[in-house]
């Protein structure tokens, strides 16, 4: 289907549109309750029932956005939404880019989020409005729905799975939203929302694939063009490829030799399986610090919209977004999420070679970071770059045998993290074993460590080589 063949009112056309009821009589059945018919139903709340499917998301027909509708979402939203800065990174010469950073993280809600779940909420017909809407969400785009529906004052309910942040969790309660923690993944509690949307008559609203959420992630891309001139690239995570679609329909239609490359983490590739299998393809996700990014499968409507403007698509090792998220904080002070710092792990990893001395802006989406999983991302991307390193030694179970070690380190300027000792399980009953966990400068530093201990002392181990130099 062709951009301006799909261009026929989009917009007018949904703000009228209700959720359809399917065939399915269920209803909806509480997570602990067994069915009339002895059917049970599962701890993520999904019984036997019918699906139940999303209007605006047809896999026959999916809805491709235009820039017309872009604009229209920037004209609407643009009094509810911050305009956020881009300005050029510290990056840029370590790294041989002229690198910019668009901050969206820098939004009220702490992602780009709002943008589309803003324009979603304001064209909803009135009865919709009083209805109140639902969504399926991870975090983010139900903390956007949540507090711009608490602003408009529009009724939100979000269905969350199990693994979504608490942090997250508690921010929508904080919205006044009504919050339903249920399903194992995002497409469990996508289905619990639809089947409550078809039961309850509320307005869903998909996070990533329905065409006014797309066309308001789109503005982040005229904020672009706007800000930095003669772009060779634009990076931007992809999850459920709602973001990627509407700047990608943005940039395209303003700057067209502008690269679009998408990136995602190895441990949730629904849009590279997509591209490969012609279509969106449900592809299981693991567990990864983008957690952002965890759908397992990319929208119909984001999907065909993308492919046609989409020039390179990077899959990056989680150890490459954990060192991100550390130069991110150390050089740049930001602190964001593993989908935010996905960009630069990209770049960082060397998929982006080709750009070495050209102008390219990453997008900074979100910084709604857990703080317990921020600090296993300091420490992981210390590790992945060399500087905090983990060995094993026989020294001396004599007066200053242990103390000689911890001297030995801290000449160097090695600082030690941890320290244990093992007795029971060595042969030689005047020896320790010594198991040091310490941090170094950088990988120049470690060299020169590991080379002193090995001239030193004649049984030393060094448990890994740094993941990702």
């Amino acid at each position: 289907m062709s951009q301006t063949a799909a261009s026929t009112s989009i917009t007018s056309q949904l703000a009228t549109v209700k959720i359809t009821e399917s065939d399915g009589k269920d209803r909806l059945v509480p997570p602990t309750e067994t069915k009339a018919d002895g059917a049970k139903v599962i701890d993520n709340g999904a019984a036997e029932q019918p699906e139940f499917t999303d209007p605006f998301c047809n896999a026959d027909n999916p809805q491709i956005i235009t820039f017309q509708d872009v604009t229209s979402a920037a004209f609407r939203i643009k009094k509810g939404i911050e305009y956020t800065p881009c300005p050029r990174s510290h990056l840029s010469e370590t790294l041989d880019m002229d690198i910019y950073l668009k901050k969206e993280f820098l939004q009220f809600t702490g992602s780009f989020k709002e943008r589309g779940a803003r324009y979603a909420l304001l064209m909803l017909s009135d009865e919709q409005k009083q209805i109140g809407v639902i969504s399926a969400s991870l975090g983010n785009h139900a903390q956007g729905l949540s507090y711009h529906g608490w602003k408009l004052g529009i009724p939100v309910t979000v269905v969350m799975p199990l693994k979504a942040s608490l942090m997250k969790i508690q921010k929508c309660r904080d919205y006044h939203a009504n919050v339903i923690v249920q399903g194992s993944d995002m497409g469990q509690a996508k289905k619990i929302a639809l089947r409550m949307a078809h039961e309850t008559g509320l307005t869903y609203i998909n996070g990533y694939d329905h065409p006014h959420i797309m066309s308001g992630q789109g503005t982040i891309g005229l904020e672009i063009v706007e800000q930095v001139n003669s772009i060779d690239a634009v990076v931007i995570p992809v999850g459920g490829g709602g973001l990627i679609a509407g700047i990608a329909t943005a940039i395209k239609n303003l700057s067209p030799q502008t690269k679009i490359i998408g990136v995602e983490s190895e441990k949730c590739p629904s849009f590279t399986k997509a591209l490969e299998n012609g279509a969106p393809i449900y592809t299981p996700n693991k567990e990864t610090l983008a957690d952002g990014l965890a759908v397992p499968q990319v929208g119909y409507n984001a999907f065909a919209t993308t492919v046609p403007l989409l020039d390179k698509m990077i899959v990056v090792k989680e150890e490459w977004i954990a060192l991100a998220i550390l130069r991110l904080v150390e050089l740049e002070k930001c602190v964001v999420e593993g989908a935010g710092a996905s960009g630069l792990a990209a770049i960082l990893a060397g998929h982006m070679d080709e750009f070495k001395g050209k102008r390219v802006v990453l997008l900074v989406c979100g910084g709604n970071i857990d703080t317990t999983i921020f600090g296993r991302c300091l420490e992981r991307g210390l590790a992945a770059e060399g500087r905090l390193q983990r060995f094993t030694v026989r020294v001396s179970d004599g007066p200053g045998g242990v103390s000689k070690l911890c001297n030995l380190l801290a000449g160097l300027g090695v600082s030690i993290k941890d320290i244990m000792h093992d007795r029971a399980f060595i042969r030689d009953v005047h020896s320790v074993e010594v198991k040091v966990i310490c941090e170094t400068r950088d990988w120049h530093h470690t060299k020169e460590m590991r080379n002193l201990l090995q001239e030193t002392y004649e049984d030393v181990y060094f448990y890994d080589m740094p993941m990702a130099i």
